[in-house]
């Protein structure tokens, strides 16, 4: 009992947090050339394609991690809606990537990312559908290939888990925004200085203005993972086994 009313507690002060005005995500519709829209649209199909095998074979194999998977979109929903304003027609906010990109692996959550900003998109008005591409390929792709890495790296060195997960959740919203950083000044090069003097411009924006919403989701990311596997006891049903697992 303690430990749902510690997960609902969580939940709830999760959808309390998302602001009744919504404004664009990540990068807004429009903003970006349509060269380059065109260009990050491709780019993400062999990920989302992958993806979509590998939720495949997770669903064939454990049907019952279906559940997991609707909480892990819900989970990246709910963060990303959450806006601080920021600059150049973006804002910033947490990613919820780490979660799932732990529990299922980057693919599958490429495809979670896709719905996930796909709906955002149409329903919240962030971010936009020219720009769909580019912002899953910064926030779904990138993110959770490092998060992935941090984790699995964290591990090899021996790191408590709980430090795992902190750093995969941290890294992956923080590397999130250094992408998008990249998009933008790929886009938009300065007039004197090109691309790295845009980027310096870009990521000077960003990543410190991420750096302590980074912290903060990768403590919200260990708080959710202590409180289901203190929930979920089935040997059947294990988050260890599928978090330690191979994606």
């Amino acid at each position: 009992m303690r430990n749902r009313k510690l997960t609902a507690a969580i939940a709830i002060v999760l959808l309390a947090a998302i602001p009744e005005s919504v404004f664009a995500m990540h990068i807004m519709e429009g903003f970006l050339p349509a060269t380059h829209s065109l260009f990050w649209s491709i780019a993400v199909l062999p990920f989302l394609f992958f993806g979509m095998r590998s939720i495949q074979k997770i669903v064939a194999e454990h049907p019952r991690y279906k559940l997991l998977l609707a909480m892990a979109g819900a989970f990246v929903f709910v963060l990303s809606a959450l806006k601080l304003p920021s600059v150049t027609g973006s804002c910033s906010h947490p990613t919820g990537v780490g979660f799932g990109t732990i529990l299922f692996g980057p693919l599958a959550m490429s495809v979670i990312g896709l719905i996930v900003l796909l709906f955002q998109a149409l329903l919240l008005a962030h971010g936009g559908l020219t720009t769909l591409g580019a912002n899953v390929f910064s926030m779904a792709v990138i993110g959770p290939f490092i998060a992935f890495a941090a984790y699995k790296g964290a591990l090899k060195l021996k790191a408590p888990k709980g430090l795992a997960i902190f750093l995969a959740a941290a890294l992956g919203d923080i590397t999130t925004y250094m992408t998008t950083s990249m998009q933008l000044a790929w886009a938009f090069p300065d007039s004197t200085g090109g691309f790295a003097v845009s980027l310096m411009k870009f990521m000077g924006v960003f990543v410190w203005t991420q750096l302590p919403l980074a912290i903060s989701e990768g403590i919200l990311t260990v708080l959710m993972f202590n409180a289901l596997q203190a929930i979920v006891k089935d040997k059947d049903f294990s988050l260890e086994a599928l978090s330690g697992g191979k994606h």
